[in-house]
């Protein structure tokens, strides 16, 4: 299969999943330093290689093209940086996730606040930014992919009309989303994605006292962050033992 296909399957599975929906636009810094290295080439180039990895059998189940989700790579890319940050300004990441909350308490489809100070863009911040969101958007696909595989996509469909801003995990049973989650996981790490940037996300979202609407298109409403990111650790520690396939 050729790039430019993949590149249209990449972007069919994130709307396919709703995870454009509803999610945060936000623009980045006009200054040229302050511009995100990771953007939509980078993230299509992630579902491409979580695609290849896969075996044909769950290949053959993936939906046609649509379109691509920039709401979601800013998204992502903002909450890289953040956790970036936190390594040189512990707390910043909560501070951060909470800020966006307060956002959008009512209901309002949320603006992520750019991070303009300088002493945040230097190389070795941008290098972890980069590496957080490679974590970030490869486990957060890969378990998007499992709906549509694995089947749930096609349970749901009828509860999660077009028309209808609605995450398919309102709907998930706890056995289906463990289910996903595995299989994102074995996906995910086959792909050389470690699991601390997801956890970081989880857990972000895990910290916030009443979770906005959008993080549905994360996690479950009601999912215990703190069990997820166990159960991500334990899949990494099996996988790289030969354990977990």
């Amino acid at each position: 299969m050729g790039m430019m296909k993949k590149l249209s399957l990449f972007e069919s599975l994130i709307v396919a999943s709703s995870l454009l929906v509803g999610l945060p636009v936000s623009a980045l810094p006009n200054s040229a330093q302050h511009i995100y290295p990771s953007g939509v080439t980078v993230a299509a180039q992630i579902g491409s290689d979580l695609y290849d990895s896969l075996d044909a059998k769950y290949r053959n189940k993936l939906p046609a093209p649509l379109v691509c989700p920039v709401a979601f790579v800013n998204l992502i890319n903002h909450i890289a940086h953040a956790k970036a940050i936190d390594r040189i300004e512990p707390g910043f990441l909560d501070r951060y996730m909470a800020d966006l909350a307060r956002a959008t308490a009512d209901g309002a489809t949320p603006v992520a606040p750019d991070i303009t100070d300088d002493r945040y863009w230097t190389d070795s911040v941008m290098n972890d930014q980069s590496s957080y969101f490679n974590q970030m958007m490869g486990m957060t696909l890969a378990i998007n992919f499992s709906h549509q595989y694995l089947g749930q996509s096609d349970k749901y469909s009828s509860r999660m009309p077009a028309d209808k801003q609605v995450s398919i995990n309102n709907f998930l049973t706890m056995d289906e989303w463990e289910k996903d989650v595995r299989a994102g996981a074995v996906n995910s790490l086959n792909c050389a994605f470690a699991t601390e940037g997801a956890k970081a996300l989880f857990a972000a979202i895990g910290k916030m006292p009443r979770r906005p609407a959008w993080t549905t298109y994360i996690v479950p409403p009601t999912i215990d962050t703190n069990k997820l990111n166990n159960q991500l650790a334990k899949y990494e520690v099996d996988f790289f033992r030969g354990g977990l396939k």
